[in-house]
């Protein structure tokens, strides 16, 4: 019986040891932010109010999608920090870089401030390779509400959570250059 214990105990050793290791994941901010000075008179000010996720995003492990119907999330590849606020931090660096000239915060400025409001209804890999970033985007200027809906699909440079997160990232950049533009014709 005794010589069973050390035959144990490296068993039980052993599966300690192989428990996967989490890995942790944060969007890379690929735009510049640009400076802005003067009075602030003639700037022109965007307030990124919120920017909010589906359900199933808001929970720490990253989305993959296994088929049509079916998505699993993470136990071991987890955002650093909550994904909503990852957008919403590298969506005001992207917009400060895509919107020279323009102040553009997470914190409200003035009255007369444009105020935008994202939700995100898809941010996430799918089983043939292609990152999904879907929802939808309303600004108020000046009182009126314009609202419009995004869909991108980026297929990934390669295997792997690491890919698929930069692709994401490529794709959020890539949607807040379609915000700036559409925010900086009014």
């Amino acid at each position: 019986m005794m010589k069973w214990i050390p035959v144990a105990l490296a068993l039980l050793l052993s599966a300690c040891s192989s428990t996967p290791q989490k890995t942790y994941y944060q969007l890379p901010a690929l735009g510049v932010p640009a400076q802005v000075s003067g009075s602030g008179a003639s700037t022109r000010q965007l307030w990124l109010e919120h920017v909010g996720v589906a359900d199933y995003l808001a929970q720490n492990g990253v989305v993959y999608q296994t088929n049509d119907v079916q998505y699993v999330i993470g136990q071991n590849n987890l955002w650093a920090s909550p994904l909503d606020q990852q957008l919403q931090q590298t969506l005001v660096t992207n917009l400060s870089s895509a919107l020279p000239g323009w102040v553009v915060s997470s914190q409200p400025m003035s009255s007369d401030q444009d105020v935008l409001n994202v939700t995100i209804s898809g941010f996430h890999g799918r089983f043939d390779g292609t990152a999904i970033i879907r929802g939808e985007w309303v600004l108020n200027h000046q009182g009126r509400l314009t609202k419009r809906p995004f869909n991108l699909e980026l297929k990934q440079s390669e295997d792997g959570y690491d890919a698929l997160v930069r692709a994401l990232a490529q794709g959020w950049q890539q949607e807040a250059q379609a915000i700036a533009a559409q925010v900086g014709s009014f």
